[in-house]
């Protein structure tokens, strides 16, 4: 059976979560999706769509679509799915998890790796992360939570951007793009999203059979006025360096991204015994990191990612004849030591 694509759609509370998913499911697309609710006695998307009351832990939608709630166990409520469409019990394309707005998506990110039967069945396909232009600022801000959706997004949607100038739409799209350089952004109104944004995005490919982004290579735009691609001088002000800069940022976020770059190769045991100290000490802060590795003694590239503690790598393709190879690696977490980093990489390499 084909692994079924796996959608998390993540965002803090009144972020337009149900909004966008109401849309999803109401658009005649002819996919049948299931939703699996990891609620937390929020609203819950079936009070509207589904006027039946029922005890049923999975009820069928007219269109087609399921809807699951679970209050206990993500992974019983994947494997209760999977076995039933086995069993052509029920019929489903594809899974969307909306996690509680508290909630920080890693725990189950990590689910369909962890998991022998979740990785056999389901394919992790991206997060997708709401933000709510009027009060992200002030969530920012307070709720950790909030950073860390952020920071594990695939893909961001800005919902509400009506209710705020565009000026303050532009500084909270800047912000973003510091915590996680990696991560599209749009704004979307009412939910108003065209599906091929937020289905078979691959943006996450841990089980890296997948191909690499061919974009992530590339040097970043730099449309907002800096280089995230900084050097060791650079004087960035959310690079942790002391004194002022000039910070035209009223806040510096725990949440962060950094990248290092190099053109020699990477000695593969020196690397693994550093990835290893380091997911050890700071895994429960590192958020997502990724990255294209030239590593010496094979010709193909090796494409390396992680959530929190757990990573893995995988050989990509082949280094093109005449292709610049290189090592190019960006990690987002909260408040990771950047210099501790990118010294340690360093020295792995050859």
């Amino acid at each position: 059976m084909a692994l079924i694509p796996a959608t998390i759609l993540t965002g803090f509370l009144g972020s337009g979560k149900t909004t966008l998913l109401k849309r999803v499911l109401g658009e005649a697309h002819g996919m049948k999706i299931a939703v699996i609710e990891n609620e937390f006695g929020e609203e819950n998307i079936d009070s509207d769509i589904l006027v039946t009351e029922t005890k049923e832990q999975i009820i069928q939608m007219s269109n087609g679509c399921i809807c699951c709630t679970i209050r206990e166990d993500l992974r019983g409520a994947l494997q209760l799915l999977a076995a039933k469409k086995r069993k052509g019990l029920i019929d489903f394309d594809r899974v969307v998890i909306e996690t509680t707005g508290l909630a920080d998506p890693g725990p189950v990110a990590q689910t369909f790796f962890m998991d022998e039967e979740i990785a056999e069945s389901y394919l992790l396909d991206s997060i997708l992360t709401l933000v709510d232009a009027k009060h992200a600022p002030q969530q920012l801000n307070d709720r950790q939570e909030a950073r860390m959706q952020v920071g594990f997004a695939d893909q961001i949607f800005i919902s509400k951007t009506d209710l705020v100038a565009k000026e303050e739409t532009e500084a909270l799209m800047h912000r973003l793009k510091h915590m996680n350089p990696r991560a599209p952004q749009k704004a979307v109104h009412f939910g108003e999203v065209s599906l091929d944004q937020v289905f078979d995005l691959r943006g996450f490919n841990l089980n890296a059979k997948l191909d690499i982004d061919p974009d992530f290579l590339k040097e970043e735009g730099h449309d907002h006025g800096h280089d995230h691609e900084h050097g060791e001088n650079c004087d960035h002000p959310s690079h942790a360096h002391e004194g002022g800069h000039g910070h035209h940022h009223h806040h510096d976020d725990d949440v962060k991204s950094f990248v290092f770059k190099s053109e020699r190769p990477f000695d593969p045991a020196k690397l693994e015994d550093f990835l290893g100290a380091i997911v050890n000490i700071y895994g429960p802060r590192m958020l997502r990191y990724k990255g294209v590795l030239h590593m010496q003694g094979t010709e193909r590239k090796v494409i390396f990612q992680g959530v929190h503690q757990l990573m893995g790598s995988d050989l990509g393709p082949a280094w093109a004849e005449g292709e610049a190879r290189g090592n190019k690696m960006v990690f987002i977490g909260i408040d990771l030591p950047r210099d501790i980093f990118l010294q340690g990489l360093e020295q792995c390499l050859v």
